[in-house]
């Protein structure tokens, strides 16, 4: 579904605007409409963030930009809280937007992708807080092309070893 909804993304969106959309994920803003939080590079290797809202019009698909931000005015992303399981965040610009993601795995996503991009088109100090740097940082052991499955495979490390340890005898 997602890779769906990136298509479609990028042939109605953001080809027409010449910019290449590199993560995309949708945001809890509001009840009735569909938005989504993107990150595209322009052809001038600029770095964008972009809320668009989605919307249908009969049988066809409408997307529309609400808000528009340049990686370079962002002065930092919270993630609330490090230790538990929350899909909220906080973007820094001049203003301070609070955001939800649909889940945990999507905001950590952007976040990822928003640290990657920022290393390799800007330079620039971008504090990233309140998240598990583990899972932010491409070079940790637990690095992955399939950020998906980041955070499961985790899960499944710690759950194998505490079935390992639960079966070992205990010395007398």
């Amino acid at each position: 579904m997602s890779s769906l909804v990136k298509e479609d993304l990028e042939k109605k969106l953001f080809k027409p605007l010449a910019q290449n959309l590199c993560e995309f994920i949708e945001i809890e803003f509001s009840v009735q409409d569909r938005y989504y939080l993107c990150v595209s590079v322009t052809k001038t290797d600029e770095v964008k963030i972009i809320m668009v809202k989605h919307y249908r019009v009969g049988l066809d698909e409408k997307y529309e930009v609400t808000k528009k931000w340049s990686l370079d005015d962002l002065q930092m992303i919270d993630g609330k809280e490090a230790d538990t399981d929350n899909p909220f965040f906080d973007l820094h610009f001049k203003k301070v937007y609070s955001l939800e993601a649909y889940s945990c795995a999507s905001k950590y996503s952007f976040a990822r992708t928003v640290n990657r991009l920022n290393h390799v088109y800007l330079k620039k100090d971008l504090h990233i807080v309140n998240f598990d740097s583990t899972y932010i940082n491409d070079d940790s052991i637990w690095s992955s092309n399939n950020k998906d499955c980041l955070v499961l495979m985790r899960i499944c490390f710690y759950a194998f070893n505490l079935v390992c340890l639960s079966l070992c005898p205990l010395p007398l």
